[in-house]
């Protein structure tokens, strides 16, 4: 995993992407990223959504710099120097209370960063979230650093510290003001709710017009609603649906999952101006799961919208099939038949005559872009080989990424 040269080092990971199904919206603290209320999300497979980062350092680098998919970005950002100056932090901490000079690296040391989405970036998919979880993570690889790094992850983007873990997460918002107790902790693994799946109908990869940090701070300031969800709602949420995923209740965590987000867009029409990540598509698939649902004559499926038009869909295996067939009778692919749905393979069936009556749908031509099949997924992971290392050994880019 190291370069050749034996004081620098190169390290590689991945990172995944998680969806709340209990939303976190607004801070009370925004320079350590605090959130006004605890939140719940589920990690997406790494299979079908993940980041790519590569952290160098060397000795021979004049100063830190990182390339975003493909493109050499700012290093200067708040965020990330936030990042980079606590994980320094920490790995100085750790080696001041060590024996000796133990670390096989420098502290001075410049470094470079490289990191790929395979999957659509700002454009509400949960991508700095992903991102920044891996940045954080690789970071911790590179400058031995150990234990738990929800605050390195958390100050690049608050959800981040959510895709330290796999399976299903709670983002404790904590109490004390040093943030120190703002930590995230997984309520179940991975491979808790096999049946459980996730499809994610992409309605527009493009990127969002209001930014969740420029959203939160407005909402905060001028949503009487969301101080209400705060601190009157979301509690007695977290624990039902701790409840619902420990005993595998689909209805319920369903229901809660769709009336969560339902709140949390109203908080953003609550803003003052108003703020919709929401399109036409987005209503359309909300119009479309109620409808599907009331033809089943049970809660089958439910949806969330993190801040973007794009809808993640929960269902169990048994139920994809024939949810998919919906999507498509709905939302007619444009041109790409073959490439519609993404990830993993689902069976093509034919829908009823009885349930395209009960959607009663016109039809919307290409409205959904393409469909990610997806499942719950296991948290950060480093990669040993030194293939898929982004940078090459001169610490720059060394593929078409």
């Amino acid at each position: 995993m190291a370069s050749e040269k034996p004081q620098d080092l190169m390290v590689t990971c991945t990172a995944p992407v998680n969806i709340a199904v209990i939303k976190y919206w607004g801070k009370r603290d925004e320079a350590l990223i605090l959130p006004i209320n605890s939140s719940l999300s589920v990690t997406l497979h790494q299979d079908q959504l993940k980041t790519t980062t590569t952290v160098a350092i060397s000795k021979d680098f004049t100063e830190d710099r990182i390339w975003l998919n493909g493109r050499e970005e700012d290093v200067g950002q708040p965020r990330l120097q936030a990042c980079l100056r606590e994980i320094r932090r920490l790995a100085r901490k750790r080696r001041s209370t060590e024996d000796g000079d133990t670390l096989p690296l420098s502290l001075s040391y410049k470094v470079h960063v490289a990191s790929v989405n395979n999957f659509p970036t700002a454009a509400g998919l949960a991508s700095s979230a992903a991102g920044y979880a891996c940045l954080a993570y690789t970071l911790a690889q590179v400058y031995g650093v150990e234990g738990d790094l929800s605050e390195v992850a958390r100050r690049g983007s608050g959800s981040a510290c959510r895709s330290l873990y796999g399976g299903f997460v709670e983002w404790q918002m904590g109490e004390q003001a040093d943030g120190k107790d703002s930590i995230a902790r997984q309520i179940a693994p991975e491979w808790h709710w096999p049946q459980l799946r996730i499809l994610i109908l992409v309605v527009s990869a493009d990127k969002k017009q209001t930014g969740s940090t420029v959203g939160m701070q407005t909402s905060v300031e001028t949503s009487t609603l969301l101080k209400f969800r705060a601190e009157s709602v979301v509690p007695e949420r977290m624990k039902e649906m701790t409840r619902c995923i420990q005993e595998q209740d689909f209805q319920g965590f369903a229901q809660l999952t769709m009336k969560d987000s339902n709140q949390f867009h109203a908080t953003c029409l609550d803003t003052f101006p108003p703020i919709s990540y929401l399109n036409d598509t987005s209503r359309r698939i909300i119009q479309l799961v109620h409808r599907f649902n009331t033809h089943q004559g049970q809660t089958k499926v439910a949806y969330t919208f993190d801040a973007g038009p794009n809808a993640v869909i929960f269902t169990l295996e048994d139920t994809v099939a024939e949810f998919v067939a919906a999507v498509r009778h709905s939302f007619p692919p444009a041109a790409n038949g073959d490439k519609f749905l993404k990830g993993l393979q689902v069976a093509p069936v034919l829908l009823s005559d009885e349930l395209k009556a009960a959607l009663a749908v016109e039809p919307s031509p290409g409205g959904v872009q393409y469909i990610i099949a997806t499942q719950v997924g296991p948290g950060p992971q480093v990669l040993d080989d030194t293939h898929d290392h982004l940078l090459g050994q001169d610490g720059l880019p060394q593929r078409d990424l």
